[in-house]
């Protein structure tokens, strides 16, 4: 059965007084009110998060939501896929539509992580890594740095160009009343902030946020019963690479990436040069180069000359990280491929404002730690 979703809803990001109970209900009431659906009308419910016991010591969060929206007795699940549990949720709430188990499925995803340390922060993110690396201290912007430095040297790419990822992303979250940072910055800012992880420093890597994002789906037969703006599921697909990450043979190649954009693609019956526009997990600035590559928008070690030369601007041919991506929007890990999903959404259906490009069809990668889980999403506009 075909998919479509029919509304779309985020906070804004950033730091937030809220709990995360508080922000899966903002977002997920508002996506409600734009269908104009009755809560009692959503048959399931998923709520996307990685952390909420580590974050909040808080469990049971889809239950919660469930009862703050008065959607009770609708089935709920929360779904846990690392970073990447935003796209999970997505591929959950469009196999309960397909499958025909439900004919409206609400989900929601969110996390609450700016009231711990930075440390603390960072040290519930890493023990998604393999407990061999864990247990050395690897970080993912260990990971990261090392990724990076072997890209620039392999493949002779200029420092800057990884700067110039930063500077297109934040100029693109300037325009995005939902981002975390709403400012542009300028390459010598960039390749002037603090060294995080050599060679990568402040301004390679996203922040950490609070915030969620929400979409409501129906088989796509029924979508014009709701809205004449609606977006359909073409294609989408999940994928695994190695847990420990120093066991890959290519450490510039993330073959869940590879798998799962395939998949979505063949499925969508489409190809790279088919997509308009793109949203790519860019927790670091390496991994936009990363995923273009791996999706086969660029031949290996070529994606950093489209940054370059402006192919992935916003006026570019392919543009991609039009929300401003994780790096200027923010990284709630839950709702992060939730709200990819919502800035395609509202694209592909001429209502991203002064973000508007000209698409039909977007695609969404969200990644899961270094690339240990993969979603990607082939969405086409229905306008």
């Amino acid at each position: 059965m075909a998919v479509a979703i029919i509304a779309a809803s985020m906070t804004t990001f950033g730091q937030r007084d809220s709990w995360l109970g508080d922000l899966l209900a903002e977002a997920g009431e508002a996506c409600l009110e734009n269908a104009t659906v009755d809560p009692d009308a959503v048959e399931h419910c998923y709520v996307s998060n990685m952390a909420s016991g580590e974050f909040e010591g808080q469990s049971g969060v889809m239950n919660a939501l469930a009862a703050d929206l008065g959607l009770v007795p609708a089935y709920t699940a929360r779904v846990d896929q690392t970073s990447a549990s935003g796209g999970a949720g997505i591929y959950a709430a469009w196999q309960s539509i397909a499958a025909g188990a439900s004919e409206l499925t609400l989900l929601v995803g969110g996390e609450k992580m700016t009231h711990v340390s930075t440390a603390e922060s960072t040290d519930i993110i890493a023990s998604l890594t393999h407990p061999v690396e864990y247990k050395h201290g690897v970080t993912l912007p260990s990971f990261a740095g090392l990724t990076a430095r072997a890209y620039l040297e392999r493949y002779d790419a200029p420092r800057e160009s990884l700067a110039e990822v930063a500077v297109k992303n934040h100029a693109n979250g300037v325009h995005n009343p939902h981002a975390q940072f709403q400012q542009a910055v300028d390459r010598e800012t960039v390749l002037g902030s603090p060294i995080v992880a050599d060679p990568l420093r402040l301004y390679d890597f996203c922040p950490i946020t609070d915030g969620s994002a929400a979409l409501l789906f129906c088989p796509a037969e029924d979508a014009t019963d709701y809205t004449d703006e609606y977006v359909t599921i073409e294609g989408i697909a999940g994928a695994t690479d190695t847990h420990a990450v120093h066991q890959r043979a290519e450490p510039t190649v993330m073959n869940g990436v590879v798998e799962s954009g395939a998949q979505a693609l063949e499925m969508a019956g489409t190809g790279p040069a088919g997509i308009d526009v793109a949203e790519l997990h860019d927790m670091f600035t390496i991994l936009e180069f990363l995923q273009m590559e791996g999706l086969g928008f660029a031949e290996p070690g070529r994606a950093w000359e489209q940054v370059m030369n402006g192919r992935t601007r916003r006026d570019g041919a392919l543009p991609i990280n039009t929300s401003g991506g994780l790096k200027s929007k923010g990284h709630p890990l839950g709702a992060t491929g939730v709200a990819q999903a919502v800035e395609l959404y509202e694209q592909l259906t001429g209502q991203a404002g002064d973000r508007q490009v000209d698409a039909d069809t977007g695609l969404a990668c969200n990644v899961g730690g270094f690339g240990n889980c993969v979603t990607t999403t082939v969405l086409e506009g229905a306008r």
